[in-house]
């Protein structure tokens, strides 16, 4: 099998970086880059019905190795980064032996991982860290994850006395703008259910995550000369702000954590006469969801009914909490956290703080729970994986592969 850090860094030094401005799919052109070469390496390693389509959309199969009847399971990841950080020239670096303490990035040591700030680098004292230098993004969301099932698939292939059903393969274009699964064809998949290799810390195991939704909020104003305005100027700018201020001051990002929603609103643009505020809604619990959009409209209304048509509202919904597809299936969850504990690990079953493909590949009838892939610090400079993760996710998927074949050979006995 092919050395799981070698994988890995030949993966994230290809830059595929996504675009949400952009209407193609995939948004990049560069990340043909690495979907043609996932697509090779599939082959080579012996995968069987690999295809790769008009959108970069990558599938192939493991065939079964068992003589009873088995459900086909998926592994699903994605191979673009996100837009918020550089993931171009990316030059990993590689701490052996990790002492627990400060980690200097870069050359002019600026750019310091630390673990009086990010307290989890203090559970992987002594094993090996591959972090940035400091100019880009590392890229392990979600190449850790690409890399794990790469390499399971061929552990599976070098290792025929390791009994499987069939396994399916997906690595997807453009999870990181909020596509990754709009053009995944589940029906071609043909699994009973799937795991995305997405989420963060050893041993995290998630089939929850928020309710979400997109707010725009456009505002109409009237210029008028500013010395003669009294009585006729209407400052669009000053609308935005009243609206922002009507909101619940605790529930935002940095003041909310587990299942608690939030609004955040993180653009404002305009001038006196037109104003856009620009944000997100997010909930576990589907009514308080609901809710939370209700109070925006209901915002929006007292405005209008203040001052006269000033604001018109725009909620697009994004995408729902999976928990609802997954509960009715929740032996696929139990065999992930069967999967781990033989393997030593203790499972982390807790709510995701976002969204991931799973939660949209769940609703279009594919139960997709996520598994992690070992990075953290996502989306930015201080992005780090522990190797060791990355060998104990692969070992979850190989183990995930098994349990399920016997599983149903005992159900058939």
């Amino acid at each position: 099998m092919k050395n799981i850090k070698d994988r890995f860094i030949s993966y994230v030094t290809i830059d595929t970086q996504s675009d949400p401005d952009s209407e193609t799919t995939p948004s990049t052109k560069k990340q043909w880059d690495l979907a043609n070469k996932l697509a090779d390496e599939l082959r080579e390693m012996g995968m069987e019905d690999v295809t790769i389509d008009e959108h970069a959309y990558i599938m192939a199969t493991l065939p079964s190795n068992v003589d009873h009847e088995v459900p086909v399971i998926g592994f699903i990841a994605h191979f673009d980064t996100t837009p918020d950080y550089s993931g171009t020239h990316v030059k990993p670096q590689i701490i052996e032996n990790y002492d627990g303490g400060d980690i200097r990035l870069d050359k002019e040591g600026e750019m310091i991982l630390s673990p009086d700030y990010f307290e989890d680098l203090k559970l992987y004292k002594g094993q090996t860290l591959i972090t940035t230098d400091g100019t880009t993004l590392l890229g392990a969301d979600d190449k850790a994850g690409i890399t794990e099932i790469m390499s399971a698939m061929e552990y599976l292939l070098e290792h025929p006395e390791i009994k499987h059903g069939s396994i399916r393969v997906g690595f997807t274009p453009d999870e990181e703008i909020g596509r990754g699964a709009h053009k995944f064809d589940v029906e071609k998949f043909g699994a009973d259910w799937a795991y995305t290799m997405d989420g963060s810390q050893i041993g995290e195991l998630e089939y929850e995550n928020f309710n979400a939704a997109g707010a725009s909020i456009r505002f109409k104003g009237k210029s008028v000369h500013p010395g003669y305005a009294k009585g006729k100027m209407k400052n669009s700018v000053l609308f935005a702000h009243e609206f922002l201020a009507a909101l619940p001051e605790n529930e935002v990002p940095q003041k909310t954590s587990g299942r608690e929603g939030f609004f955040h609103f993180y653009e404002i643009n305009g001038d006196v006469e037109h104003t856009e505020v620009k944000g997100i809604i997010r909930d576990h619990d589907k009514d308080l969801f609901e809710g939370r959009k209700n109070l925006l409209k209901k915002i929006i209304d007292d405005l209008n009914s203040k001052y006269g048509a000033v604001a018109t509202l725009e909620i697009k919904d994004q995408y729902f909490n999976m928990k609802e597809k997954v509960e009715p299936v929740m032996h696929i969850v139990d065999i992930a956290e069967q999967a781990m504990k033989a393997i030593g690990i203790t499972p982390i079953i807790k709510p995701i703080r976002g969204g991931t493909d799973g939660s949209q590949l769940s609703y279009m009838g594919l139960p997709c729970p996520n598994i992690f892939a070992g990075g953290h610090n996502f989306h930015g400079p201080y992005e780090y994986v522990p190797l060791e993760s990355m060998e104990k996710a692969t070992e979850v998927i190989v183990k995930i592969a098994e349990l399920t074949a016997d599983r149903y050979r005992n159900e058939k006995r």
